[in-house]
Order: structure tokens, then sequence, then C-alpha cells
């Protein structure tokens, strides 16, 4: 009895593994469309090296290995388009200012962190990869996951202390000020009337 055909092969490996590589790439990329994009891309990918593609469970960090490098050629592109935006916002004046929106400290720390570091935070906590699936993924020794991982993640503490640090620093230094003598910060409260001030 022969065994299963190219097509089924990777009709089962698109069914198994669509759902978690579209996830991965939704969370990477600015419009959910993308997000399609660059699945489709990845899987075209595996098809073309379908002999390549491990089988059983690694064959889900091996896609996400395929999507990273899809990824990469998708920052690119946006880095372009961006900087084109940039220089058509820098010509409109007519629209309203933009609301200022406070990221959350650990949103603003990750933001800090280097793209390295950023994937692999990500995979762990976001795609709940294992140490031996993040290592398939980005094509570097388990061992070496190990201590990067480690890194990381003491990076990010020390950030989001940093962060929240530097968030808290006006809210402390504007209770300084309404706290100093002959600051007045209400009528009532300095025990003024609007005659005695006039």
């Amino acid at each position: 009895m022969s065994g299963p055909t190219p097509e089924e092969r990777f009709a089962t490996l698109f069914d198994a593994n669509y759902p978690a590589l579209l996830g991965y790439a939704v969370r990477r990329v600015s419009h959910p469309e993308d997000a399609a994009d660059v699945v489709a891309e990845a899987f075209l990918v595996a098809w073309r090296r379908l002999d390549d593609v491990p089988g059983g469970a690694d064959a889900r960090p091996w896609l996400f290995g395929v999507a990273r490098n899809v990824l990469a050629n998708y920052y690119r592109s946006e880095r372009r388009r961006s900087t084109l935006a940039v220089r058509l916002r820098e010509t409109l004046t007519t629209d309203p200012p933009r609301a200022i929106v406070e990221p959350s400290t650990l949103g603003a720390a990750m933001a800090l962190l280097s793209e390295d570091d950023r994937e692999l935070l990500r995979l762990l906590a976001w795609e709940g990869l294992a140490r031996d699936e993040i290592a398939l993924v980005l094509r570097v020794p388990r061992a070496t996951v190990r201590v990067r991982l480690h890194r990381a993640r003491r990076r990010l503490v020390h950030l989001m202390a940093e962060v929240d640090d530097t968030n808290r620093a006006p809210a402390q230094e504007a209770l300084k000020r309404s706290a100093s003598p002959g600051h007045v910060t209400n009528r009532r409260a300095a025990g003024l009337t609007e005659a005695e001030e006039i």
C-alpha cells in the first residue's frame, strides 16, 4: 500500500498548522490582511520544500521559522512604506492632532527591547513554544535559547522597573508642588474669600 501523496501530506500540514501560523503572523504585522499574505507565502515555501518539512510536532516550529523569514521581507517593505507615510503626514497640516495613548508598563518595556529579545519572549509567551521548538524556529542550539531567554527576561524586568519609575516621577513631582509652602491649589483650601483676593 502506497503512502500519502504530496497533496495529501500538504493538506494535512496545512489543516494542522494554519490557525497557529495565522495567529503568529497577526501578532507581528500592522494589518490582518498582511498576516494572511505572510501565511500564504510560508505555506508556498512549505509546498516547494515539502520533503524538507520535518514530521510530527517539529513541523510547526519549522513553519514558524519560514514565516519569520517571510516577515523579515515584510518588515523591509513596511519600513519603506512607513518612510513614505511620514513624509506625507509632514505635508498635511489640517488633520486634528492624534490622541496620546499611554502604553502599559509591559508594552513600553517590550518596545525598548531589541527585536531579537522581543521575538524570543513572544515565541515563549504568545505562541506557547517550548525551548526546543524555539531553537528550531530560530535555527540555533537549545542552549543558546536558554541563555538568551534568561537574559531577555532580566532585561525586560529591568526595563519595566525603569518605565514604572519614569511614569511615577511626574505624579510625584506634581504632589510635591501641590504640598509646597505658598502653592495655592484652591481658594478655599488657602482660607481666602473672593473679597480678600480682590
